[in-house]
């Protein structure tokens, strides 16, 4: 049997319409100041009791567009496993996310973060998803939202996947939307400890359980210097107490030239050898990561 997807929705020859599309939710509530828009899918063969996946658009992106990219696979991951997806929407000209506001780098600050919160929260009793299996992954400004996330909610998801993006905190700036050269140049250069302090200056006080990371970076990449791979590393092994030597590695894994680095059973990263910006998304390693489908 044929199929072809359109407009998110799919048709299989011979066979009826599949009813799944992107759909906009308009008020999902909370007291963020961004105006961030909520998508969501649902697809036809959704689970009980689902999972819950957020996907955050790069720069000069959007809900629709990211969701239509044939490159950014979790639309099809979600009909496949029946897990939900959840789209948010960047109100900022550009398409680019707010990392760099203390608005966004703080919890409940009222930032794009807060309102991406805003959306899980709104999410979870709306379609009946599973609390404790919520997950974050992006890509570029969508991936340094996601460590962003992680920083500042990091109760919220169980784990993250995150491509071609800066540590939490690296392109503060002094206003909303801010472009920081010297993160995206890669002379960001600090300690774990601080970058680690970072991170929980987001969300003061919290000990509670936090997600696990995985961190994709390409060697070659001229948008986001390479350098912030290490960077990241660096910050999610001092919030896990971990050191920055590997504890496994394995070569030409997920695919040739990649290379995948374990710090304990938390923080993964994956160095694409040769691989520019952005690094493709590799729906089984994430979903394998998330524990999905």
């Amino acid at each position: 049997m044929r199929f072809s997807r359109v407009f998110g929705a799919l048709v299989l020859s011979g066979s009826a319409v599949l009813a799944a599309t992107l759909t906009q939710v308009s008020n999902y509530g909370g007291s963020a100041t961004s105006k961030a828009q909520m998508w969501i899918y649902v697809p036809d063969n959704v689970k009980a009791n689902p999972a819950l996946v957020v996907v955050i658009h790069s720069c000069q992106s959007s809900a629709q567009s990211y969701f239509r990219n044939s490159l950014i696979p979790w639309a099809q991951g979600s009909d496949k496993g029946g897990y939900i997806t959840l789209w948010p929407s960047s109100p900022n000209s550009g398409g680019c996310w707010d990392v760099s506001s203390k608005s966004s780098l703080s919890r409940n600050g009222g930032g794009d973060s807060n309102a991406i919160a805003n959306m899980v929260t709104y999410a979870i009793p709306k379609y009946s998803v599973n609390p404790s299996r919520v997950y974050v992954t992006g890509g570029s400004s969508g991936a340094m939202t996601s460590n962003v996330l992680a920083a500042s909610y990091p109760e919220m998801f169980v784990a993250a996947s995150l491509y071609s993006g800066v540590p939490a905190g690296c392109f503060v700036g002094e206003g909303v939307d801010q472009w920081n050269s010297t993160c995206t140049h890669g002379q960001s250069i600090d300690t774990a400890e601080k970058w680690g302090d970072t991170a929980r200056a987001m969300n003061p006080g919290y000990s509670g359980t936090r997600q696990k990371m995985q961190v994709w970076h390409g060697s070659v990449d001229t948008t986001i210097s390479p350098n912030n791979y290490m960077e990241e590393i660096k910050q999610w092994t001092n919030v896990f107490g971990v050191s920055t030597t590997a504890t496994a590695e394995k070569a030409d894994h997920p695919e040739k030239n990649y290379k995948m680095s374990d710090y304990g059973p938390n923080v993964e990263g994956i160095y694409a050898t040769g691989v520019g910006h952005s690094v493709p998304a590799h729906l089984a390693a994430s979903e394998a990561w998330f524990g999905l489908p």
